[in-house]
């Protein structure tokens, strides 16, 4: 009885697990993506110690123009490579400095994955991602970050479309 129950729990933990990692992976297609970035920012971004460090006339042309961009939307289009390793590993939006950013997952579906993330150093940030999958061509995402020491927030807006299989000339290939 107990060798049939055993037998029992395995096939059906044999059977479960494929199911379970499958429901885990993000639906996305690897491959070249299409990503729009609307992003919005209010505060000063430039960290205390950095304003402190510059010549006056500097700085005050630097207040003015971060004053008169905060609170106005700004869009920009790249072309991302997503690679399957980056869809194994949640990495679908890649920060700029990855060796000094670390992740947590606070939750993940198939078509949702939210995470927290803290970079230090020169850009330091926290922030909090929300990640989606509306079909396997489609995602998006947005985040509030904000950055340590100089109070500024940003706010992000994410479309992604897939665009093609390969990512043959796009920079920064993983």
């Amino acid at each position: 009885m107990f060798t049939r129950n055993l037998l029992r729990c395995a096939i059906a933990f044999t059977v479960a697990m494929p199911l379970y990692a499958h429901a885990d992976s993000f639906n996305a297609k690897p491959g070249v993506w299409e990503i729009t970035t609307t992003t919005l920012t209010n505060g000063m971004m430039i960290p205390a110690e950095a304003l402190a460090d510059m010549p006056p006339a500097q700085r005050a042309k630097l207040e003015k123009s971060m004053q008169a961009r905060s609170g106005k939307p700004s869009t920009h289009v790249t072309k991302s490579c997503v690679t399957k390793a980056d869809l194994d590993q949640d990495r679908v939006l890649k920060p700029d400095d990855e060796q000094n950013c670390k992740r947590n997952i606070v939750s993940k579906s198939a078509s949702k994955i939210v995470y927290e993330e803290t970079c230090v150093g020169g850009n330091a940030y926290k922030s909090t991602v929300k990640l989606e999958s509306r079909t396997a061509e489609s995602i998006s995402a947005n985040f509030d970050m904000v950055r340590d020491g100089g109070g500024g927030k940003i706010h992000v807006d994410i479309k992604g479309k897939w665009l093609g299989s390969s990512c043959a000339g796009i920079k920064g290939n993983s």
